[in-house]
């Protein structure tokens, strides 16, 4: 019988033999796979979802409880899940930033399936980006650790930023339609409303004053090297990377994303300030508006940002697996 709200895949006929056996010998329980049916790929695919994410478990030999679900219903349905070795989910990155605050610090490992826009946190962990391939992944890869960011209670998994782009994803949620075709007149009011926020700043116990029109934070540092922009060497090193754009006029700007864009950006014209730490902390009184993993929020200040290393357990391509610690680590 199927349990209201939820849809119960089983391998097809002749597969059940690759299914993995639990640590007392016996077939393993149904994988739990959530899906934010409302972003990205998934929405596009409306009412063939289902059957796809059937299919693709199927092929891969696994039987799953799979549940369609809000964005906001994320949270509340890992908890009814606790304790299961994988809990798969399905979405963007800010869908995959709330299931990490879910899941981090326990035994539970997240096997991603890429339905967002833009997969920053599956690209990074060389997730395929086909549904077969990832579902297929979340059966046979690797469980590892890597670490988190946290922004006082908000946890991300790629950054968090303050000021021109928070404001760029304010605007282009405002507006109906799909997330990439809000971009460009997202950016363009960005860029023409754009100016410096000072922010004071203490890094790792140093503390300044910085005028930016862009403050970025990232869970590990980022290149700004040709064809590996936006990449990052290793999510284990346990340091936040901070980039503080040059104040600058917005036609200098737009050249400025030109120039990131294709590895040009030197740090020395282009950025005010490059630098990793343990800690940051914004000071000030009142709130500021963030946007981690493309997620916008507002934050009481003084705002502290720091590393969380080895917070989270991921599922990963066996080629790619670190030897890290066991997953049976608590932190």
């Amino acid at each position: 019988m199927r349990r209201p709200g939820f849809l119960i895949s089983k391998p097809r006929r002749g597969d059940e033999a690759i299914l993995a056996p639990n640590t007392n010998g016996r077939m393993a329980q149904p994988l739990p796979v959530l899906v934010n049916r409302t972003g990205g790929t998934a929405a596009g695919l409306g009412d063939a979802l289902g059957p796809a994410l059937e299919a693709a478990f199927a092929e891969a030999g696994r039987e799953i409880v799979l549940e369609l679900l809000d964005a906001s219903q994320i949270t509340a349905a890992i908890a009814r899940h606790a304790g299961a070795p994988v809990i798969a989910v399905g979405g963007g990155d800010g869908t995959l930033g709330a299931a990490a605050a879910a899941l981090a610090h326990s035994t539970t490992a997240l096997a991603i399936l890429p339905l967002g826009t833009r997969n920053h946190l599956a690209r990074q962990l060389g997730v395929p980006l086909d549904l077969a391939g990832a579902a297929r992944l979340c059966v046979t890869g690797q469980r590892r650790r890597i670490d988190l960011g946290t922004a006082g209670s908000r946890i991300f998994v790629n950054n968090a930023s303050f000021g021109i782009y928070a404001r760029f994803v304010r605007q282009r949620a405002a507006q109906a339609g799909p997330k990439w075709l809000n971009s460009i007149p997202a950016a363009w009011h960005a860029l023409r409303n754009m100016r410096a926020q000072t922010f004071a700043l203490s890094v790792d116990g140093r503390t300044g004053r910085l005028a930016t029109p862009l403050l970025f934070v990232g869970n590990n540092p980022y290149s700004l090297q040709a064809g590996r922009v936006g990449e990052r060497e290793t999510l284990t090193e346990g340091r936040l990377a901070l980039y503080a754009v040059t104040a600058q006029r917005s036609r200098q700007l737009i050249g400025f994303g030109l120039r990131a864009l294709l590895g040009l950006a030197r740090p020395e014209r282009d950025f005010q300030a490059v630098l990793d730490a343990s800690e940051i902390v914004i000071e000030g009184h009142g709130a500021i508006e963030g946007a981690f993993d493309g997620e916008l929020a507002m934050m009481a200040l003084p705002l502290a940002l720091r590393s969380l290393p080895g917070a989270l357990g991921v599922v990963a391509p066996r080629e790619l697996a670190e030897p890290e610690r066991a997953l049976s680590e608590t932190h």
